[in-house]
């Protein structure tokens, strides 16, 4: 065998090996928007379609986001068999102003800034117990901006989107933007339409779920439709 003919052997050998190895993809940098507006994670043609129904008020919510994200990311996005979408159920005015804030952006933003809101709203929430008339009657009055300003500004959900890159500008263009609120208003909606009367709720490829609103009651549900 000629030296040129080796080399090329070698090279060829050193191809396939790159290709044998190459590492699979990560599902959980793939972000898509469904017609309706709702931020899917994940392989779209996974198996397993998880649809997530949240209310950013709600305290079993992020009790859910806090306990279940890694492991339901590691152990079933990250294997392209189960992708999950995040719906939105409104609950009060703070509710609608938060999901404006995690949906402002691009998408590959989303993730991020639910997660924010969720882990961090133990700490923000305090503001709902103890606030003052003239406030409550802030967040209830006015336009759609004014209302949502009112609430961004006494939340400090400003200081929270500028440690995400948002200056005042940005988020104050996603806060007036009715677009978005009524594709919000839509999806709470639908989901009641469906049947969803508490958050957390899930549905498996369009299924609703009943009784289920924790991982532990979950996670066995996603191994047996798998």
């Amino acid at each position: 065998m000629s030296r040129m003919t080796k080399l090329a052997a070698l090279v060829a050998v050193a191809v396939l090996s790159l290709a044998a190895t190459k590492p699979a993809a990560n599902w959980n940098t793939a972000v898509a928007v469904t017609p309706a507006g709702g931020h899917v994670l994940g392989n779209p043609a996974a198996q397993i379609k998880l649809t997530e129904y949240v209310s950013y008020t709600c305290p079993h919510c992020a009790h859910f986001e806090a306990e279940a994200t890694n492991p339901l990311r590691l152990a079933y996005v990250r294997t392209g068999k189960v992708s999950v979408e995040v719906q939105h159920m409104l609950r009060d005015p703070i509710d609608l102003t938060v999901a404006m804030l995690t949906n402002c952006g691009t998408k590959d933003k989303f993730f991020v800034n639910h997660g924010m809101f969720m882990r961090s709203q133990a700490t923000w929430i305090k503001l709902m117990m103890t606030a003052t008339g003239p406030q409550r009657s802030r967040w209830s009055s006015g336009d759609l901006g004014t209302r949502n300003r009112s609430i961004a500004a006494d939340f400090h959900f400003y200081e929270m989107m500028a440690t995400r890159g948002y200056d005042r500008a940005a988020v104050d263009r996603c806060l007036t933007d009715k677009v978005m609120a009524e594709r919000l208003a839509k999806q709470a909606q639908n989901a009641s339409e469906l049947g969803v009367t508490g958050t957390p709720s899930f549905a498996i490829n369009g299924a609703l779920l009943a009784g289920t609103n924790e991982w532990s009651v979950l996670q066995p549900q996603i191994d047996a439709a798998l």
